[in-house]
C-alpha cells in the first residue's frame, strides 16, 4: 500500500470560486466575492452565503487511487426547523458522479428566528476518503453548496498535476438560493451544475440565499470576470424581501445590466425571470415562515404582502416577468447578444402537482435536476443562445 502524501493547498487547485483566502494554519477558504465587495456588503446573510462554495471544486489530473480531503464546515440550523441534510463532498472522475460523502464533525451555527441570535457549537475539522479507478484521469471534488468550507489538507498517493481553468467555456451565473441551490442534497445536484456539467462548462455560481437584489458590487464582479456566457436570475428575492416598487426594479435591472456591458459588450448575456412560487405570483412581499408549521417541527415560507398595494407599486412574480421582459425586449435593439428565458419553462403551473415545493418556496433534488435539464435544453441546444454540441 502507497503513502498518502500531502498535497499543497495552492489557489490553482479551486474551481469555481472567485477568491480563495489563505487560513492561519495554512488553508484555504473559497469565497463567491472578492474583498472589495465583502466590504461594500452590509448584509449578514449574504456574508454567510458568499462564503458557501456552490459550484466550487478541487480539480486535479492524477493517478492516484486514494485521495483524501481534510476541511472544516460551518452548518447552519433555524430553532425549531428542521435540519438541513448534511453537506457531502461529491467526487467527479473523468466528468461522471461516482462517489460522495458527508463531512463528519464540523460546527453548527443555530439561529433563533424570533430573536434573531445565533449560538456556534464548534465540532472540528473532518475527513472524507476516496478510492477512485486505477489510471490517469481528472479528479474534481465538489465541496458543500449550503456550508461554510475550509480547507485543511489533501492527501492523496500519487503525485497531482493542476488542470488549467481555461479548458472549457466559462459560464458565470448569478441567482437567488434557488441558484445556490437550496434543498438540493449533494453539490452536484443544484440545477446550475446539472446545467453546466450536460453541456461541459465551467461553472462560476454567484447564487446567493436571500441575497439576488441587484447589488451594484455583483454586477462589478460579473463585470470583472473572465466569461463566455453570463445569466442573471432574478426576481424572488426582490419579491420576498419587499425590497423594490415597480418603478425603480426597470430602471435597476437596466443600470446592472449596463454594468456587466462595460466589461463585456458582446459576450452572450441571458436573463432569466423567476420559475413559478405560488405563494409570490400575485401577492406581494414580505415572505415569512409559517409560525404554524414551525410549531409542528415543518419549515414552510408564506407570503404576507397584500395584493390590494399591488395597483400601488408592489411587485409580485407576475409582474416581475412582465418588466424584464420589457427591459431585455428595449436593449435587444442595440444588444442582439442579449436573451431573455422565461424561468416557467424550468418550473411552471404543470409541474406543481408532480413536483411540489416542499417549503412552498424552494425545489427539491429531483426538481433541481429537473430544471437543470430543462436549462441545457433551452440554452445549450442548437437552437438555443450558446449551443455547445
Amino acid at each position: 500500500m502507497t503513502a498518502l502524501q500531502d498535497v499543497p493547498l495552492t489557489p490553482d487547485l479551486v474551481h469555481g470560486a472567485v477568491e480563495v483566502e489563505p487560513t492561519e494554519g495554512g488553508g484555504l477558504r473559497p469565497h463567491r466575492l472578492p474583498a472589495w465587495a465583502r466590504a461594500q456588503n452590509a448584509d449578514p446573510m449574504l456574508a454567510v452565503n458568499e462564503g458557501q462554495p456552490a459550484g466550487v471544486r478541487l480539480v486535479v489530473r492524477t493517478t492516484a487511487t486514494v485521495v483524501e480531503l481534510d476541511l472544516v464546515v460551518t452548518r447552519r440550523a433555524l430553532t425549531g426547523a428542521p435540519a438541513r441534510a448534511q453537506g457531502q463532498v461529491d467526487l467527479v472522475v473523468d466528468g461522471r458522479l461516482t462517489d460522495g460523502a458527508v463531512v463528519p464533525n464540523g460546527d453548527l451555527l443555530t439561529t433563533d428566528p424570533t430573536t434573531g441570535q445565533t449560538t456556534l457549537e464548534q465540532g472540528g475539522a473532518g475527513t472524507v476518503r476516496f478510492e477512485p479507478a486505477p489510471g490517469e484521469k481528472v479528479v474534481e471534488l465538489w465541496l458543500p453548496h449550503q456550508e461554510g468550507v475550509e480547507l485543511v489538507a489533501l492527501r492523496a498517493d500519487a503525485p497531482v498535476t493542476t488542470v488549467p481553468h481555461t479548458d472549457r467555456p466559462r459560464w458565470v451565473h448569478h441567482g437567488s438560493s434557488i441558484s445556490h441551490g437550496s434543498n438540493a442534497v449533494r453539490p452536484t445536484g443544484t440545477w446550475p451544475v446539472v446545467a453546466a456539467r450536460t453541456a461541459g462548462l465551467d461553472l462560476v455560481n454567484l447564487g446567493f440565499g436571500g441575497s439576488a437584489v441587484l447589488d451594484p458590487f455583483v454586477a462589478r464582479t460579473m463585470r470583472d470576470l473572465d466569461a463566455d456566457l453570463l445569466s442573471v436570475k432574478v426576481g424572488i428575492n426582490i419579491v420576498g424581501g419587499d425590497l423594490m416598487r415597480r418603478r425603480v426594479l426597470g430602471p435597476a435591472v437596466h443600470g446592472f445590466l449596463d454594468t456587466i456591458r462595460e466589461g463585456h459588450p458582446s459576450t452572450p448575456l441571458i436573463v432569466v425571470t423567476p420559475v413559478l412560487c405560488p405563494i409570490h405570483e400575485d401577492t406581494p412581499g414580505p415572505g415569512a415562515i409559517d409560525p404554524a408549521a414551525l410549531g409542528e417541527g415543518r419549515l414552510v415560507f408564506t407570503a404576507a404582502g397584500d395584493p390590494a398595494e399591488v395597483p400601488m407599486g408592489k411587485l409580485t412574480l407576475r409582474i416581475v416577468r412582465e418588466e424584464l421582459a420589457r427591459v431585455v425586449e428595449q436593449r435587444r435593439a442595440d444588444d442582439p447578444n442579449l436573451h431573455l428565458v422565461d424561468g416557467l419553462g424550468m418550473y411552471g403551473a404543470g409541474d406543481v402537482e408532480a413536483h411540489p415545493l416542499p417549503d412552498a418556496l424552494h425545489p427539491d433534488e429531483e426538481t433541481h435536476r429537473l430544471m437543470g435539464e430543462r436549462f441545457a435544453r433551452t440554452v445549450f441546444g442548437a437552437d438555443g443562445p450558446f449551443p455547445t454540441a
